[in-house]
C-alpha cells in the first residue's frame, strides 16, 4: 500500500481545485457543484463549500446516482444487484455551469454515464470536471478540466480513495 496523499495533502488539493475553478470564471457565470456518488458526493460538497468562500456566495450542490447509466448494469458476469440511490439535486440546472465532481477519473466511462444523467434533467450551460485523482487509462475520449493529482499507475494497481465522512480518516492510497 502506498500513500498518495494524506489528510493535509487533500485539503490543499481541494484548495487548489476551487482556486482554478474561480480564476477561469467569469463575472456572472452561474456555478454549481454536482458530486456523483459516492466519493463524489463527499468531494462535491467540500470543493462547493471552498468555492462558496472564495466566491462570497453560497453555490448550490447536489448529488448525482449514475447506476441507470453506468454500462456495465447488465453485466452477466456481475455479482449482485446494483444498489440505485437517489439524486439529489434541489435546483435547476439549465443555463448554469455544472461543475461535476468524481473522486478518480480512471477509463471515463463513470463521467460518460454521469453526463447521460445530467442531460436527462436539464441543459447546462457546461459542464466541466473536477477530479482529486486523474489516472492513465483512459477508454474513453474523456478528460478533466481540474485536476488535484495526476497518476500513472499499471492496469492491476487501484487508486482507493478514503473520506472521513465515509471512512473515518482521508487518504487516497493505491492497492
Amino acid at each position: 500500500m502506498e500513500v498518495l496523499l494524506s489528510s493535509d495533502k487533500i485539503a490543499d488539493c481541494i484548495t487548489a481545485l476551487a482556486d482554478e475553478i474561480v480564476s477561469k470564471a467569469a463575472r456572472g457565470d452561474k456555478i454549481a457543484v454536482i458530486g456523483i456518488r459516492s466519493r463524489g458526493e463527499i468531494l462535491g460538497k467540500r470543493l462547493s463549500d471552498a468555492l462558496s468562500k472564495k466566491l462570497k456566495t453560497k453555490l448550490p450542490c447536489g448529488t448525482l446516482d449514475i447506476t441507470l447509466y453506468r454500462d456495465d448494469i447488465n453485466n452477466p458476469q456481475g455479482q449482485s444487484q446494483p444498489l440505485v440511490r437517489s439524486t439529489e439535486i434541489g435546483f435547476d440546472i439549465d443555463d448554469k455551469i455544472i461543475i461535476l465532481v468524481d473522486d478518480v477519473l480512471y477509463t471515463g466511462r463513470s463521467t460518460r454515464a454521469a453526463m447521460d444523467a445530467l442531460i436527462d434533467l436539464g441543459r447546462p450551460k457546461a459542464i466541466r470536471l473536477a477530479v482529486l485523482i486523474e489516472r492513465t487509462g483512459r477508454e474513453l475520449p474523456i478528460s478533466a478540466d481540474f485536476v488535484g493529482l495526476k497518476v500513472d499507475l499499471p492496469a492491476e494497481k487501484s487508486v482507493q480513495v478514503n473520506f472521513v465522512e465515509s471512512d473515518g480518516k482521508d487518504r487516497v492510497i493505491v492497492i
